[in-house]
């Protein structure tokens, strides 16, 4: 198990893991800018640091598997 980790840092790092880096990186993205601005919302909405920062980790971990559901591997 460990040694499949290794394995798959060293080619995320060379930049082998995904057929189209692009693509992770745009589906990335996506997905913290609706995390980060939901984390904003919250707290000009007067929510507790806290409570904000669950909120968003949780709706940004939920849209993992939605958004990352077409990505190929090298």
């Amino acid at each position: 198990m460990w040694e499949m980790f290794i394995n798959s840092l060293r080619l995320f790092f060379k930049g082998k893991l995904f057929r189209e880096p692009r693509a992770f990186f745009r589906q990335w993205l996506i997905g913290f800018a609706v995390a980060f601005g939901l984390l904003l919302v919250a707290v000009k909405l007067g929510f507790p640091v806290w409570l904000a920062v669950t909120l968003a980790a949780i709706v940004g971990g939920a849209l993992q598997p939605f958004l990352f559901k077409n990505l190929k591997y090298a």
